[in-house]
Parts: structure tokens; sequence; C-alpha cells
């Protein structure tokens, strides 16, 4: 018999992992599917709006961006679609969390070692596979999501000890985020670093242990900031705190990014009608894709973009409470959370609410990793929904 604290923590992320089934024939979530493709179309368009003059420019052809954009969206889709079939539970199995995290611990080192064995080789995010590169940490972000979903799901009854739920899992998040600051990555760190944490809050871990690490991790990021550790951070809290004083330089990008949102006003220029992406926003098809769709669509097309973000999220966390065991809710939790907090970050950087870190808009900016990667996870999602389905169906 179950203890009532039990069925408690049943009722608030689920039942035990059963065993997979080879093929997942339930329906799926079309509120989250739908949202899906709309953010997809968005994203392309926008993208070709904004990139088409900076293609011309730098690479001779308005459509070098959205060409290879499409492609990817059109590669992540199908992937997206093929793995909504295959039960999400096969990801508990065959050692997989541990093979996925051993994987991408040892392409983030990698990543670090190529420069040192070349000098000649500019990589420190990407790994280069002569046709295309990648970034490891897109993966490591995946990795953690697995591997903390899988670790919750079998020990939650450990999860509100100390030694377990913060020390552990900390310890396992802390050397990928060692690995992805030191390339230098810090908006990524900081990603995985949250991921990681919702993922330990949602699965019972006690307030005052994660006050206790919340409070050492900030004082930590502070140390590596103020004292010069990660030298490129303090630059970007200087420059964020008054952007004008390198008007030219460090501050230009947040400059013009202000500049374009600005000149938007509440319904905007019209789509195509941007005037900053004209060599003003440098790489308006990358990080600052958000100012561009500012400037063209107004306060109206941002907030809505920000709206379907959040009903997103929303519908993500729908599913994890109705999945069908605590691996499918942590599973879902980690992913749609992290879609939500980069687009967050992503938001606040190209407003000035938060320091410059580099971190891109998801299914909206330019990179063919980060594309296919979300969208494989978004099959994820679409896996646990299909099995919510069959079980309601039961």
């Amino acid at each position: 018999m179950k203890s009532a604290e039990d069925k408690k923590i049943d009722g608030l992320i689920g039942k035990e992992l059963d065993k997979p089934v080879l093929v997942s024939r339930g329906k799926v979530d079309v509120v989250f599917f739908s949202m899906i493709l709309i953010l997809v179309a968005a994203g392309l368009i926008m993208l070709f709006s904004a990139s088409y003059a900076f293609a011309y420019y730098y690479e001779g052809s308005s459509y070098a961006f959205i060409s290879k954009q499409l492609k990817f969206a059109i590669i992540g889709l199908v992937l997206m679609y093929g793995i909504s079939f295959v039960d999400y539970r096969w990801l508990a199995k065959l050692h997989i969390p541990w093979i996925l995290y051993g994987a991408s611990v040892a392409m983030l080192g990698l990543v670090l070692a190529l420069p040192v064995l070349d000098p000649n080789l500019p990589y420190k995010r990407w790994l280069p596979l002569g046709f295309t590169q990648f970034q490891p940490s897109e993966i490591a972000k995946f990795s953690i999501i697995v591997l903390f979903a899988y670790l919750i799901s079998k020990y939650y009854k450990k999860m509100e000890k100390f030694t377990f739920g913060i020390l552990t899992l900390g310890a396992l998040l802390g050397i990928v985020c060692a690995l992805v600051v030191v390339e230098p990555h810090l908006s990524a760190t900081v990603l995985i670093f949250l991921i990681g944490m919702v993922m330990i809050v949602v699965g019972g871990a006690k307030f005052k242990h994660l006050l206790t690490v919340g409070g050492a991790g900030v004082g930590l990021l502070a140390i590596v900031v103020l004292t010069g550790v990660v030298s490129y951070a303090s630059n970007r809290f200087k420059y964020w705190i008054d952007p004008w004083a390198d008007a030219q330089g460090a501050g230009y990008q947040t400059i013009q990014s202000l500049l374009a949102i600005g000149s938007g006003g509440l319904f905007g220029r019209g789509l195509g009608q941007s005037r900053q992406k004209y060599l003003w926003v440098p790489e308006p098809h990358n990080d600052f894709i958000f100012s561009i769709i500012c400037e063209e669509l107004g306060f109206i097309g941002g907030a809505c973009v920000i709206l379907v973000f959040a009903l997103l999220v929303w519908r993500g966390v729908t599913i994890a409470m109705s999945a069908p065991d605590r691996f499918g809710t942590m599973l879902t939790v980690g992913i749609v959370f992290q879609v939500g907090l980069q687009a967050m970050f992503n938001i606040l950087v190209v407003t000035n609410m938060i320091p410059n870190t580099g971190i891109s808009l998801p299914f909206f900016s330019y990179g063919g990793t980060s594309l296919i990667m979300l969208l494989a996870q978004m099959g994820v999602v679409l896996s646990v929904s299909r099995s919510s389905a069959i079980e309601k169906r039961q």
C-alpha cells in the first residue's frame, strides 16, 4: 500500500515508468502541434525578412540564409513527426540517459581541446564536420533533461534528501555548466543551469536545500563576473548599464536594437519594411531578430509572438500534468521550460533588460543544429501526448 505522501507525489508528477511499446498510436495534442507549426512558419517568414539585405551583402544572395533554414525546418518537422510515433519511454532504457550525458560531456571537452591541438582552428563552441558544424551545447541541454527526468522518476523518494536531490544532481549539472562556461558561452550556461534547477524543483527537492544551492550559484556567478574570471561577462554587464558609453563598439548592437524596437511603434512599419536590418543591427537574422519583428510588426506583433510562446509552454505543462508516468512528466517539463526560458532570455536581451548574452530566439533565429534539435524535442513532447491520449482512452 502506498502512503499518503506517495499518492500525493503520484498526483503531482505521474506514476511509475511502464514498459515502452514499439509504436505509439495515440492522437497528438492538436493545440501544441498547432503552436509549433505557427512558430515555425512565422520564424521562416521573419527570418527571410530580417536576413535578405544582410545575406545579399555578405553572402551574395538574398536567399542564402532562408534557403538553408527552410531545409533545416523540413528535416526538423519530418524528424519531429517521426519521433512523435516512437514511445518516449525508450529514452529511459538501454542506458540511453547516461550515454547521452557521456556523449555530450565528451563533445564539450572536444570543443575545448580542438584549439589546443590545432591553434589555427577558431572553434570554441562548434565542432567542425567538414560539410557543416554544430554546437554540442544544444545536445547538452537535451542530455541534462533526459538524465534528470530518468533519475528523478526512478529515485523520486530520494529527492528530499540533500545528498541526492541537490549534491548528486547538482554535480552532474555542474560538470556540464563548467565545460560550457569556459567555451565561453555564458547564455547557454545560465540556460542549462536553470533547466536543471526547474526540474529539481518540480521533482520534489526541499525548498531550504534549493535556497542554499541557489544562493551559492548566484554567489559563484557574481565572483566569476566581478573578478574577471570570465572577462567578456564583466564587460557585458558594464555596457548593459550604459551601452552609450561605447556607442560604436560594445554597446552598438544594443543601441541599434532599441532604435529598431522604438521605431516600430504600436503597429510597426509593415512586414519587410525594416530600416535597421540594412546593416545597422549586426546579424539581424540571429540573436537580435526580435528587434526586427518589433520594428516591422510593432508592439502588437511582438506581443503576439510572446503570446504564442506562452501558449506553447502552457500547453506543454498541461501535457506534462497528464503524462502516464513520472518520466514523461519530467521530460516534458524540461523541454517546454527550455523553450520558454530561452525565448524569455532572448527577448530580455534584445530589449536590454538583461546583459547581452548572445542567446537565440527559438524557431526564429538562424541555425541548423538549434532548429533540428528543437523540433526533435517537440517530437518527444508529442510522443508523451500520444501516450496520454491512449491512457485516457483506456
